[in-house]
C-alpha cells in the first residue's frame, strides 16, 4: 500500500505549484476540490441528499445547478457546513478506492485547502503544509481570481491559518516568492525515501 501525502495551505499558498512538481516527480496527486465537485454531478449519495436539502432544483437534468447551490450557502455558514457534511465522506471513499487503484506506487498525495478542517487528516500517514506569508498569498488570490483585496482577505479568514496548518505539519515547504521550490520538494522526497519503512511501520 502506497504512503499517503496530505498537502494543505491557504489560499493563494501555492499548494497547486507543489502537487504538480510532485506530479513530474512521478507522484500521483487526488486534487480533492476537483473531485468534490466531479462527485457533486456524478455520486447517487450526494446527489439524492442535496435535493433533499436544497430542494428539486439544485440540479437541471444531470448538472448540479451551482449558482442556486451558491446562494443557498451565501452568508449561511450553517448551511456550508451541511453541504460539507454530504461532500466529505463522499470524497474520503473516492480517495480510498483511489489510493487502492495506485497500490503500486510507493507514494501517493492528496492535495486539499481544507484537508485538517474536513477530517482528511486521518486519510493520509503524513502531512505536508505550504507556507507562505499573508500578504503573498493575498496578492497572488488576487490576481489568479482577479477578486478584490476585501474578499480574498474574508475568504482567508474563513479557513484554518497558516501558522496553525504549520503547526501540525509533519513537513513545511516555504513558498514565499524567494524560497525555490524545487530543492525543497527534492528534500520532502529524500525525507520520505529515508523514513519509508518507519512511515510503512506506523501505519499497521
Amino acid at each position: 500500500m502506497a504512503i499517503k501525502i496530505g498537502i494543505t495551505g491557504g489560499i493563494g499558498s501555492g499548494k497547486s505549484v507543489v502537487s504538480w512538481l510532485l506530479e513530474m516527480m512521478g507522484v500521483p496527486v487526488y486534487i480533492s476540490d476537483v473531485e468534490a465537485k466531479r462527485l457533486m454531478h456524478t455520486d447517487e449519495v450526494v446527489r439524492r441528499e442535496l435535493i433533499a436539502l436544497v430542494g428539486e432544483d439544485v440540479y437541471q437534468g444531470v448538472q448540479l445547478n451551482r449558482p442556486l447551490l451558491a446562494s443557498y450557502m451565501f452568508g449561511y455558514p450553517q448551511r456550508m457546513e451541511k453541504i460539507n457534511r454530504i461532500v466529505h465522506p463522499q470524497v474520503k471513499a473516492d480517495f480510498r478506492m483511489w489510493v487502492a487503484e495506485h497500490s503500486h506506487v510507493d507514494w501517493v498525495a492528496m492535495e486539499s485547502a481544507i484537508l485538517i478542517e474536513a477530517g482528511f487528516r486521518e486519510e493520509v500517514d503524513f502531512l505536508v503544509t505550504v507556507y507562505a506569508p499573508l500578504e503573498v498569498r493575498v496578492e497572488r488570490a488576487v490576481k489568479r481570481d482577479s477578486s478584490t483585496r476585501e474578499l480574498v482577505l474574508k475568504r482567508i479568514q474563513s479557513q484554518m491559518s497558516d501558522e496553525e496548518k504549520k503547526q501540525k505539519a509533519d513537513f513545511v515547504i516555504v513558498n514565499d516568492n524567494e524560497t525555490s521550490l524545487i530543492p525543497q520538494v527534492l528534500e520532502l522526497i529524500s525525507f520520505l525515501s529515508k523514513n519509508n519503512h518507519y512511515l510503512c511501520r506506523a501505519k499497521k
